[in-house]
């Protein structure tokens, strides 16, 4: 199995910065993409940003300039660097990454997208 495991949420002021990470750990052979995305209650997740295994970066527009994604193909680590934080980024922030396993005694490989458990941002003065 996999698990992916998050840290790094907490509470900030505006205008401040934060640090999010996120390990995938277990039954890895290949992580494809690697992503951040954010939930605020009674609305859909939406994609923050995503960074491809080439390292090809995207970000919806409302944190372009603010935030950078980084990922440590290595250490299987996806990063998200938030700064000049607003209210409007208060949610929860879940890391995704969608990763390719063996399947054991076998040949064959299956893939999957698999999510954390969600780490709280909380942007207020």
């Amino acid at each position: 199995q996999v698990q992916l495991v998050e840290s790094g949420g907490d509470l900030v002021q505006p205008g401040g910065s934060l640090s999010l990470s996120c390990t995938a750990s277990g039954n890895i052979y290949i992580i494809n993409d690697m992503a951040w995305y954010r939930q605020i209650p009674g609305k859909q997740r939406e994609l923050v940003a995503k960074v491809s295994m080439n390292g090809n970066t995207n970000y919806i527009e409302s944190v372009k300039g603010r935030f950078t994604i980084s990922r440590d193909s290595a250490e299987n680590t996806v990063s998200l660097q938030m700064n000049s934080l607003t209210p409007e980024d208060t949610a929860v922030y879940y890391c995704n990454a969608d990763i390719i396993s063996l399947v054991a005694h076998t040949a064959e490989v299956y893939r999957h997208s698999y999510w954390g458990q969600g780490t709280q941002v909380t942007v207020s003065s």
